[in-house]
């Protein structure tokens, strides 16, 4: 990776001390990856600076990845969140082997984040609440788009989109972001759209020094598990890594 640009004006002054791992780790990993992410998106480093990596294993043992948007970061307990169709390919793959990889980068700083872990369904409630917030374009996607499905055109997906937005009591003009109706609709979320939540196991600190001296720990825990949405944790142990 190339030389980190400054960011030293835009680095807010409550993650300082988030910005060196030269001496001790700190003892819990997911403060110091909540601060990153902050700052790169108080910085605008790019467009969607909570956008990750996230990779699923089938049953047959295939790797799979993609990059989606992390929507929380929850520190304490310590999990993030993304939405997806319940239907598409990653959430099948969990359904059979619930273990993810997830990797955030940030070149322009220099830092990457890499997360390992279990993921199980965010509650309904939470789901529920983060549909809300989508624009009605987003949510009548939700409900139109099968996602990872096949299908044979883009015309016929946006027939496809269209009729599910009737079937919704949607008025809908040309193509399918624009309402005829100037009344924005109560969409409900579809029962096969909603929220994962990604439990660290295993959490990688990156952060870019000259030459390759480049700063990198890893902190690892076990999970129990509690309810259906959730774990007891163990504290976290770490070890610093060469680069």
């Amino acid at each position: 990776m190339g030389q980190a640009k400054s960011y030293t004006e835009k680095t807010l002054s409550e993650n300082d001390q988030h910005n060196d791992l030269s001496d001790i780790l700190p003892d819990d990993p997911m403060h110091w990856a909540d601060a990153w992410l902050k700052e790169a998106t108080a910085a605008g480093v790019q467009r969607n600076p909570n956008s990750m990596t996230i990779v699923s294993v089938s049953q047959d043992n295939q790797p799979s990845a993609r990059v989606v948007l992390c929507k929380q970061f929850v520190p304490d307990p310590g999990y993030l969140v993304f939405h997806t169709n319940y239907k598409s390919q990653k959430a099948l793959d969990f359904a059979t082997n619930p273990k993810a990889a997830a990797l955030l980068h940030w070149d322009a700083l220099g830092r990457q984040i890499r997360i390992e872990g279990m993921v199980v369904k965010s509650p309904d409630k939470e789901s529920d609440d983060y549909f809300a917030t989508r624009d009605w374009g987003s949510q009548l996607g939700a409900w139109g788009s099968d996602q990872s499905r096949p299908i044979e055109s883009k015309q016929a997906l946006v027939a496809q989109i269209r009729q599910r937005g009737a079937d919704l009591g949607l008025a809908l003009a040309t193509g399918t972001n624009t309402l005829l109706d100037e009344n924005i609709p109560h969409i409900e979320r579809p029962p096969h759209w909603g929220g994962f939540q990604l439990w660290a196991t295993a959490v990688e600190l990156w952060l870019e020094g000259p030459d390759r001296i480049h700063d990198r720990g890893r902190w690892s825990r076990e999970l129990v598990r509690t309810a259906e949405n959730g774990f007891a944790t163990t504290p976290w142990t770490s070890v610093r890594l060469q680069p």
